[in-house]
């Protein structure tokens, strides 16, 4: 018997406002009337299997798994889960910002059918596994984006789950903590256990993952083994690079922006770029750049910069300022390069995303490519407001 077995599944949301208009839409729904999220999707895993889903932002990824963890209800198809099923879907998702995570660990543990008893005997392992120490016990409130990724992730590796779902979330995890959160994934699949795993990083889902499923635009567009699917939805995503046409802003969201300006010796290309979620403040964020080498690079650095509509620097980092090698380029080599990070709040405004590959040290370096306001991101009006140009957040304790 496989672990996971969907046929046919399909989510349209409606493009509808206000109580009558969705009442309305359930009664009489038009399969071409909304925004389809999945549209006719077959796959299966086998248990023991890790299975890996790889597509662009908006491609149907979270929606499915949040099918396959019972979250959603496909509008048609069908979909069978067997096994004691534990998921790390959106950060923090299933916590109480009120609970202490100690208390949320026993909360979610009880709904996976585990006893006070049970969850108790992992508890010290747990703890040690999180590592967050007095912060166990204070509200979850109280938390940093990576303090609950550990306890989250601690408590769901501890449960002893048949069905693992993680959906991107170890993106905000510093590179330790993500180091042993592969470690144990590693170790779940060898007692048996079933992952589906979603990255944006596909040299995790190649060194996991025996077979891969390829979303694009909801639909299945590749699926078998994971060499070969992130091939070619890497290659897919290089050379729709410089066709990409300017588009809509929309709120929050980053675009591909026609560049301002191109320089460079023309050693290596940027050849696609693209923001992955919302931009609000406190959001995770990743930076996705496809880079193609033309000719040998011996010390690659790929970075960004954000400006705002004055033209001034905003920040920006680097591959060599984050003390993350990128490997010699040679002529016709690929490499993408995702930087991951925590979205400031902004004072409403257009921004502008410029991207860059060198070739040197941060002192001494020629520019191989420079593509100036890359992506264009909108901060609406009508936000908390931003005194400057950014708001930080800030702990304050009073003393008398």
């Amino acid at each position: 018997m496989n672990a996971v077995e969907a046929t046919g599944l399909s989510k349209t949301y409606p493009l509808v406002t206000g109580a009558f208009s969705r009442l309305r839409h359930m009664l009489h729904r038009d399969p071409e009337d909304g925004i389809h999220a999945l549209r006719d999707v077959t796959f299966h895993v086998r248990r023991g299997e890790a299975f890996g889903i790889v597509g662009s932002n908006g491609s149907g990824k979270s929606t499915l798994l949040q099918m396959v963890a019972g979250i959603l209800r496909p509008d048609t198809g069908t979909l069978a889960v067997h096994g004691r099923l534990a998921a790390l879907l959106e950060l923090g998702s299933g916590f109480s910002q009120e609970f202490t995570g100690r208390e949320n660990v026993y909360l979610n543990g009880s709904i996976l059918g585990l006893t006070r008893e049970q969850i108790a005997e992992r508890m010290e392992s747990i703890a040690k596994f999180a590592d967050i120490g007095e912060f166990l016990d204070r509200p979850v409130r109280t938390y940093s984006s990576g303090m609950v990724l550990r306890v989250a992730f601690a408590a769901a590796a501890h449960t002893d789950p048949e069905v693992l779902i993680v959906d991107e979330a170890l993106a905000v995890g510093d590179i330790g903590f993500r180091q042993r959160c592969m470690r144990r994934i590693h170790e779940l699949r060898a007692r048996g256990c079933t992952i589906l795993f979603v990255s944006h990083d596909t040299g995790d889902v190649k060194a996991l993952c025996d077979r891969c499923l390829w979303l694009d635009k909801g639909r299945v567009r590749e699926m078998g083994e994971s060499d070969e699917v992130v091939a070619a939805y890497l290659r897919s995503t290089l050379e729709r690079a410089d066709t990409m046409e300017p588009t809509r802003a929309i709120a929050g969201h980053a675009v591909a922006n026609q560049p301002g300006s191109r320089f460079g010796d023309g050693r290596a290309r940027i050849a696609a770029r693209e923001l992955l979620g919302r931009w609000r403040g406190g959001a995770n964020l990743t930076l996705r750049v496809a880079v193609r080498g033309e000719a040998p690079l011996a010390r690659p650095i790929v970075g960004f910069l954000l400006r705002n509509e004055r033209g001034e620097t905003i920040f920006g980092t680097n591959t060599s300022r984050e003390d993350y090698p990128v490997p010699a380029f040679a002529a016709g080599s690929e490499c993408t390069v995702d930087f991951h990070f925590a979205a400031p709040q902004l004072c409403a405004g257009r921004y502008r995303i410029s991207l860059a590959v060198s070739d040197g040290t941060m002192e001494d370096f020629a520019v191989a490519d420079y593509l100036e306001d890359a992506l264009e991101v909108v901060v609406p009006e009508g936000g908390e407001a931003v005194r400057g140009y950014l708001r930080l957040p800030c702990e304050i304790t009073v003393r008398q």
